[in-house]
């Protein structure tokens, strides 16, 4: 069984042959890699290529444009070395580099008008040069790898980050067509690179926009379904009606329970990461396990910083076994693993991994 085919068979709950890994470390794990086991590829090192095998593809690129001068848009000064996104959203840095822990600075925080909005200076894209697109694919299905399309931040995170959070709340809350003009901006865009990741064959999109704390929903159900559900299965329909088997794993980190049936009309496939910290995957499991795979459970708030090798292992092959081998979960740490990560629990998750091949498949 190739990667693809033992990625796309867990995912549809129809038995799998060896237990995927996937994780992603902050610079001074890497470092911390490098002094255990030197240069070598981690699919080298733990003899376990098919286990890592999965191709993550970009979307469509930027149009040229002369770069605006972002700094206009803010009232006080940033730092030199600050980083904007192609929507003009300031990253200043912190702790050790990791980037989702920098400060975030929010471009349209004081705007008054819709004007304003209208005005900006929006990121244009090019759909109709997507080679790169449909030749990464086409390779990576020729190298029987699974393929994922990128799609993170997909409507509230994008939208939030350009307008601050506070802000942007209260535009919903009093219907002010600031929030509907930006959260429609950003579906246009994400709908437009949805179909371009169908229509390139991609076999999981990979979309998500956190909308859950520790032990509560971000905001109201009534709230939620009236400004993103809506936009949300907008961009999963038009997907499917260009590739109506393309599955769509949605990422929310925290406490997301009572999204889950909206999440599940909208139309997604699998649920991310599902912190053990926040939410009981057994519980999870057993109420929506006909409906829906999973991906993460395995937590980088306890197990994997402060666990033992022995809680990693044991953590995996329960998790595994609640789903039972028909699959329908992909086991791996529910985010970035983060500087207090011992090295040697990295090692034992891919071990346990690596072992359930043959005790799960």
């Amino acid at each position: 069984m190739t990667p693809r085919e033992n990625l796309l068979n867990l995912y549809h709950r129809k038995g799998y042959s060896f237990a995927p890994v996937s994780f992603s470390m902050c610079p001074s794990l890497w470092e911390k890699k490098k002094a255990a086991i030197g240069d070598i590829s981690l699919q080298d090192y733990f003899e376990y290529p098919e286990g890592f095998a999965q191709q993550y593809i970009n979307g469509p690129n930027m149009m040229p444009r002369t770069e605006p001068d972002w700094r206009q848009f803010f009232s006080y000064a940033l730092p030199d070395d600050t980083f904007f996104s192609e929507f003009g959203v300031a990253h200043t840095k912190g702790g050790e580099g990791s980037f989702h822990l920098w400060r975030m600075h929010h471009p349209m925080a004081n705007f008054e008008s819709l004007e304003q909005m209208e005005n900006y200076p929006w990121p244009e894209y090019d759909y109709e040069n997507v080679d790169h697109i449909t030749s990464a694919v086409s390779s990576a299905h020729n190298d029987g790898v699974p393929t994922i399309g990128g799609m993170a931040c997909t409507v509230w995170e994008s939208a939030w980050y350009i307008r601050d959070m506070t802000q942007l709340m209260m535009d919903m809350a009093i219907e002010d067509e600031k929030a509907t003009y930006i959260l429609d901006k950003i579906t246009e865009r994400s709908v437009k690179q949805a179909i371009t990741f169908a229509n390139a064959g991609v076999d999981i999109l990979s979309m998500g926009d956190d909308i859950g704390m520790q032990d509560k929903i971000m905001m109201s159900e009534d709230m939620y379904r009236e400004w993103l559900k809506p936009r949300l299965k907008k961009i999963i329909s038009a997907a499917k009606k260009v590739k109506p088997d393309i599955l769509v794993m949605y990422h929310s980190c925290g406490y997301v329970e009572p999204y889950i049936p909206d999440l599940i009309e909208c139309g997604i496939d699998i649920l991310n990461p599902v912190q053990p910290e926040c939410m009981d995957f057994k519980k999870l499991h057993s109420e929506y396990r006909d409906v829906l795979a999973f991906n993460g459970t395995l937590g980088t708030q306890t197990t994997m910083p402060f666990g033992t090798p022995e809680d990693v292992k044991n953590t995996v092959i329960k998790n595994l076994d609640i789903a039972g081998p028909a699959g329908g979960l992909f086991v791996c740490p529910t985010h970035l693993l983060e500087p207090e990560v011992p090295w040697e629990n990295i090692v034992a998750y891919v071990q346990a991994c690596k072992e359930y091949k043959t005790a799960g498949g």
